[in-house]
């Protein structure tokens, strides 16, 4: 072999070595694990990581606060069965988009929240950098898991490591830290490209023991009143067609929790929900489905049959025993206990009772007379009632709608009101039962499904998120809000005996959220009455783009703190306090 000429290596050695940097290799890594949207708010250092990811194909959905575009990419990870990816900067920026990370895991949703981050050398002798914080610290109680990429060449091993520990076992918020000096971070692309990887079975399939699956089914058969509750790790799971058959085939009446309904549609003849109350008093045995024995559910102890014995599928065996004892815990994903315990039932061993059946159903009938009997009715001043059927009523004649719900009052009744027939097309405040997640996730619900999203919102909830109503606007996104304006927190009709200031709840009775949305060129609506609602809303959803219905409700209606009140502590009164002298 003739060894290369002097010439030949000169030439060579003039070529110059093509180069890649941290901002090149994060958006690689990104788009080589399939992430294809990014939700966040620019600034110093990652702008020009967002400049990047949007040149090479990833779409960038720029939001106004960073809070808002977590809680977007925390229910595009819960809508997608993938990790939903938000970018903010440091310090500052970093913490408002914590409170999405924190609600993400809390709710068990996939999300990445990536942050550029000051330079360590000038933190950790705490210097005075800019907006210098140890951000690596401050999130790791609030998440499933923090890292931080401390080197170029590993920026791709952080990514990989992200995204895989959001999405296996328990879906659940991420951070990872880039320091702005490892995106500047310069090396050969050659190099570069070598460190980074795809994903292989991320989520892996994890089933359960076969006596765990027989203990369970031995538990269910000899069940006098059986009872299903479907949490949102059932809609989650997306094993839906498993989930229908395990349900119709035993007879078993269900209850679903809110971002469940529409798992089977809300007037399945099984569904006990109209009944709630009573199928947690006297239910024997319950088999919870992606749902846990929480607040939400009074911990299992509150309005339920002290007697009950518990099924349990849950992914995280940590779950178990934590609010009550479990009799037969079935630890797996639920798609692959589905399918085990489809496997190990005899036909016909699993049935509940027609004598519990027809309790629930008749129970059920009486409920739904008297909420028809409510619905019919017609006050004036608008009541929540009627502008939310006046919504039901529209949106059942576009099925393909996305709800998403916060407030109070407007949560509440929502739920009871509004009728789900499709799974995952309900969004609302979740577990935490957090406000401001509203216009966040129906940027979200709208980006990644391109459907129509209606968000009804209580007046109070939308201003934590309202100035999103500009991205969405900057977008043209297919949205309409819904506020139910009556001029308060909970209500519009408290007073302050004290002095002129307004209360503690009250907000501003004459607010005309409609002309906000005009003003960055979306179609406001101002009802009051749920004929103007229905109009409105039947035209804004034919328009197709954005729109805000401002319901003007009656300033009373609304109870303190919803259907939660109990959760209040009760003190010295308040007319018992005396005022401080001026």
């Amino acid at each position: 072999m003739t060894a290369p000429s002097t010439v030949e290596t000169a030439a060579a050695a003039d070529v110059p070595t093509e180069l890649t940097d941290g901002y090149h290799l994060v958006v690689d890594a990104l788009k080589l694990n399939d992430i294809d949207t990014v939700y966040g708010v620019v600034g110093i250092p990652i702008t020009d990581l967002a400049r990047l990811a949007q040149a090479q194909g990833i779409r960038y959905i720029g939001f106004r606060h960073e809070s808002n575009a977590g809680h977007a990419a925390a229910i595009a990870g819960y809508l997608n069965k993938k990790p939903g990816v938000a970018l903010t900067v440091s310090a500052p920026g970093f913490l408002n988009g914590l409170v999405a990370l924190a609600n993400a895991t809390t709710n068990c949703f996939p999300m990445v929240q990536i942050s550029g981050s000051s330079e360590r050398h000038l933190v950790d002798l705490k210097q005075g950098d800019y907006e210098e914080m140890d951000q690596l610290a401050a999130a790791q109680p609030f998440v499933k898991a923090a890292y931080r990429v401390s080197r170029v060449e590993d920026i791709g091993r952080g990514i990989a490591r992200a995204l895989r520990t959001a999405i296996s076992g328990r879906p659940g918020g991420v951070y990872l830290d880039i320091p702005a000096a490892v995106l500047g971070a310069i090396m050969p692309k050659a190099e570069g490209d070598r460190t980074l990887s795809r994903l292989v079975d991320p989520a892996p399939r994890q089933l359960p023991a076969p006596e765990a699956v027989d203990r369970a089914i031995e538990l269910l058969a000899s069940a006098e009143r059986p009872l299903v509750v479907l949490g949102k790790g059932a809609a989650y799971a997306q094993a839906d067609a498993k989930v229908r058959q395990f349900i119709e085939s035993t007879g078993i009446p269900y209850v679903p929790m809110s971002m469940a309904k529409g798992l089977l549609p809300d007037d399945h003849p099984q569904s006990a929900a109209t009944a709630r109350s009573l199928a947690l008093k006297k239910a024997d045995v319950v088999m919870l489905i992606g749902a846990r024995l929480n607040w939400l559910l009074g911990h299992g102890r509150t309005g339920w049959n002290p007697d009950a014995k518990f099924v349990q599928i849950d992914i995280d065996p940590k779950e178990m025993d934590s609010n009550q004892p479990i009799s037969a815990p079935l630890v797996g994903d639920i798609e692959s206990v589905l399918d085990a315990l489809a496997e190990r039932t005899k036909p016909g061993q699993i049935q509940a009772p027609s004598a519990w059946r027809e309790e629930l159903g008749a129970r059920s009938a009486q409920n739904v007379a008297k909420m028809a009997e409510r619905l019919a009715a017609d006050p004036h001043p608008m009541q929540f009632m009627g502008a939310l059927k006046a919504v039901r009523d529209v949106v059942r004649r576009h099925p393909e709608t996305y709800i998403v719900n916060e407030g109070a009052n407007a949560l509440d009744i929502a739920r009871n009101v509004i009728d789900m027939h499709v799974p995952r097309h309900r969004l609302d405040s979740g577990t935490w039962g957090v406000m401001g997640i509203g216009m966040g996730y129906a940027i979200a619900a709208a980006v990644e499904s391109g459907a129509p999203v209606v968000a009804v919102e209580g007046d109070s909830a939308f201003g934590f998120s309202g100035i999103e109503i500009e991205t969405i606007c900057r977008y043209k996104l297919p949205v309409v809000t819904v506020i139910m304006n009556n001029g308060g927190v909970y209500r519009g009709d408290d007073t302050n005996p004290y002095d002129d200031e307004p209360s503690p709840t009250t907000l501003m009775s004459a607010a005309r959220h409609d002309l906000l949305i005009e003003s960055f060129g979306g179609k406001g609506y101002r009802a009051t009455t749920p004929a103007e609602v229905t109009a409105a809303l039947t035209e804004a959803l034919a328009l197709g783009g954005p729109a805000l219905i401002d319901c003007v409700i009656d300033p009373s209606a609304g109870t303190e703190s919803g259907h939660i009140s109990h959760l209040n502590p009760k003190g010295i009164t308040v007319g018992n306090i005396t005022p401080a002298t001026k």
